[in-house]
């Protein structure tokens, strides 16, 4: 007996309320932009600068403790995780300390540090300080600049291979999708106000990734309907090829989001803004695959040129492997 979360067969109308989904997409787009201008994204360490420090104790991590012993000190922002790791033996006990960028400097200083170990000390006798790391606030906008070339380039890479591989038409719609998963995801995180660090930027990378391969997969669909239904409108032929991947999109998209569930529930503080990025990035790029980028689609039209054979059918590059 198979599992199906969706029929064999469907017939849903995904274009009856087309402008509804635009607009709602549109206004959730135009909120998350102005949260974003309004009060911005809670950076974390990595991108305002800071003190990370690694410690060690033989004595299990009481993060309340630690905080309470460092609270003293007034150095701000203080994050405070327990690191596990199968490799670690019993009496091995790891913490994270993440201190943001002081007024007066890029880093705290030594002095400062051997306050820290002694107050930690009180909370975890014995305890040790096994590495010292400082980013500076010239390395975090470094590191902001970066981060926004990567994420630009690679939807830049998406809508140069798509408009190779199908048509313009294709390519617009895909970049609109991929456009309108990052700004959902950059604004859920700025209303929020959830940690934003390098870890995110590597989920909305993978988020653009994950997007695109459902994406590809429709449009791929949709070129193969086009010359098999060739008196259907465009509208009909869309339908017609969502229907027969929905539950492949649908399969895909709960199988991910069973395992991404459990390491956010699971896998602890570390993860948790990755992983809860990651769910978020799959629920709007699965729905961006089936509302947004067919939809945009549908609204710009394709040319169907049937002098072409089958195997190109988009354009000369149409044959490329996905």
């Amino acid at each position: 007996m198979r599992l199906r979360l969706v029929p064999q067969e469907t017939s849903f109308d995904f274009f009856r309320r087309a402008k509804l989904w635009l607009g709602i997409s549109a206004l959730l787009m135009v909120v998350g932009f102005a949260s974003f201008m309004w009060q911005g994204l809670n950076f974390g360490i990595d991108f305002r600068g800071g003190t990370t420090i690694r410690t060690e104790a033989t004595e299990a991590v009481d993060v309340g403790a630690y905080r309470d012993a460092l609270a003293v000190h007034e150095l701000g922002d203080v994050s405070i995780t327990e690191v596990f790791d199968p490799a670690f033996e019993d009496d091995q006990h790891v913490a994270m300390i993440r201190i943001q960028a002081q007024d007066d400097g890029e880093a705290i200083s030594g002095e400062m540090i051997e306050k820290l170990k002694a107050s930690l000390d009180a909370a975890a006798p014995g305890i040790k300080f096994v590495s010292v790391e400082s980013v500076g606030p010239k390395v975090s906008g470094e590191l902001i600049q970066t981060a926004v070339i990567a994420v630009v380039l690679a939807i830049a890479a998406v809508l140069v291979y798509i408009w190779l591989r199908f048509e313009w038409q294709f390519a617009l719609g895909a970049v609109a999708a991929l456009v309108h998963d990052v700004v959902l995801t950059i604004g859920v995180f700025s209303e929020l106000q959830i940690k934003f660090d390098l870890a995110i930027i590597a989920a909305l990378l993978t988020i653009v990734g994950y997007s695109l391969n459902d994406t590809v997969v429709v449009f791929d669909r949709v070129r193969e309907n086009l010359r098999r239904y060739k008196k259907k409108d465009l509208a009909e032929v869309l339908n017609i090829s969502i229907n027969e991947t929905l539950s492949r999109t649908v399969m895909t998209s709960v199988t991910t989001l069973l395992a991404l569930i459990s390491l956010y529930v699971l896998g602890g503080d570390v993860i948790r803004g990755f992983v809860f990025a990651m769910i978020w990035g799959v629920l709007v790029g699965t729905y961006s695959s089936v509302f947004v980028a067919s939809t945009i689609l549908l609204k710009l039209g394709v040319k169907r040129d049937w002098s072409k054979p089958s195997n190109t059918s988009g354009n000369q590059f149409a044959n490329i492997d996905a």
